[in-house]
């Protein structure tokens, strides 16, 4: 892989966007890999009967598709995720495509550190454009060059 975008690369109001469809097998495998078996997430009939009408994914898979991207525009050059808020506004369940925009809402120059923080704003819609969450993220980052 290439390098990403280094913090002498990043100005106030880019913007990064990615999409993928989140399966069934996210799903499962979240809940075997992190030990939540919620009825809400891993059982159909018992879902069916909620508020949502049938099984939705854990919020964390939600949350780490919007923070993956992030990684991937900052290959190489991210010192640290620092911080990750995510607020969900909708029910996300298998096959919906979500669609996250990352914006840089803010930069902190860490000369110390041969970079800065960068602050990031995101959203995350589905195939209908329903927001299902907002998030913000601030990332130490190198520079390039």
């Amino acid at each position: 892989m290439f390098p990403g975008r280094g913090y002498n690369e990043l100005n106030i109001g880019d913007v990064f966007e990615s999409a993928m469809t989140l399966t069934e097998t996210h799903i499962v495998l979240g809940a075997g890999l992190f030990g939540d078996f919620n009825p809400l997430h891993v059982n159909e009939a018992w879902a069916k009967e909620g508020r949502f009408g049938g099984r939705i994914a854990h919020g964390y898979l939600t949350s780490n598709v919007m923070a993956a991207p992030l990684g991937m525009i900052l290959y190489g050059t991210a010192i640290a995720y620092v911080e990750h808020t995510v607020r969900f506004k909708a029910p996300v369940k298998a096959g919906d495509t979500l669609r996250v925009a990352w914006t840089v809402a803010g930069r902190e120059d860490k000369p110390k550190h041969g970079g800065g923080m960068v602050s990031f704003t995101g959203t995350c819609t589905n195939q209908d454009n329903v927001k299902v969450a907002e998030a913000e993220a601030k990332l130490l980052v190198k520079n390039n060059g």
